[in-house]
């Protein structure tokens, strides 16, 4: 197993550059990462950056609230997959799971995961602000509306990724969806023990730290 094929290589702050980006771009192929997760407006960037290379792109949508309605992230998803992603990290509508709306839920996700065809999408649903009868919920609708991942954070909440969440998804999913653990994710040792749980991807912005130490 190579830690490295797990990581998402991520840069999602609002200040990130475009030097910062090639850069970004330069360390996944060094690495051998498996994608860089990145804003909207980067792609088409990236697209031309990682043509040549195994690096694929994976960008966000409705991030990091997930609060705008549904036709702006079906526009969003949209625009991304034509520059060039080959992934999409969506944040549910938080504000609905809550009020137990939960056809609105599962519509929105349905609608987005039909527009990306077989491309992947990751449906993050902000664990931090879920109990766990919310969490369980939220990755059931995930799953109805054919999501491929569930995804624990944004990395803007109060809190990331944590054990005791990955363990309770994973007990939900079972074999149905995969996990991407994000936010928080800083030390190898981490890292490692959320893939031992069954974790297929790691979201975060230490990589080079993550797969540099022996």
């Amino acid at each position: 197993m190579q830690l490295s094929e797990f990581i998402d290589h991520t840069l999602l702050k609002p200040t990130a550059k475009e030097s910062q980006i090639r850069l970004l771009c330069k360390e996944a192929i060094m690495y051998n990462f498996r994608t860089v997760c990145i804003n909207g407006c980067w792609v088409a960037l990236a697209a031309e950056l990682l043509q040549n290379s195994k690096v694929e792109i994976a960008t966000v949508v409705g991030f990091p609230l997930g609060a705008m309605s549904t036709e702006a992230k079906i526009a969003e998803t949209k625009e991304a997959l034509m520059n060039g992603a080959d992934e999409v990290d969506m944040v549910m509508n938080l504000g609905w799971l809550k009020a137990k709306d939960y056809k609105n839920v599962q519509n929105e996700i349905s609608r987005v995961k039909k527009v990306m065809g077989t491309k992947i999408l990751k449906v993050i649903i902000e664990t931090c602000y879920l109990t766990n009868e919310e969490k369980e919920k939220a990755c059931e609708l995930a799953i109805a509306a054919n999501a491929d991942y569930i995804k624990t954070s944004t990395g803007f909440g109060p809190e990331g990724a944590t054990f005791t969440d990955v363990q309770l998804i994973k007990k939900t999913v079972g074999d149905n969806a995969l996990i991407k653990a994000s936010g928080g994710v800083r030390d190898k040792a981490t890292a490692l023990t959320f893939i031992e749980m069954g974790v297929s991807r790691i979201g975060t912005s230490s990589g080079i730290l993550l797969v540099s130490i022996a």
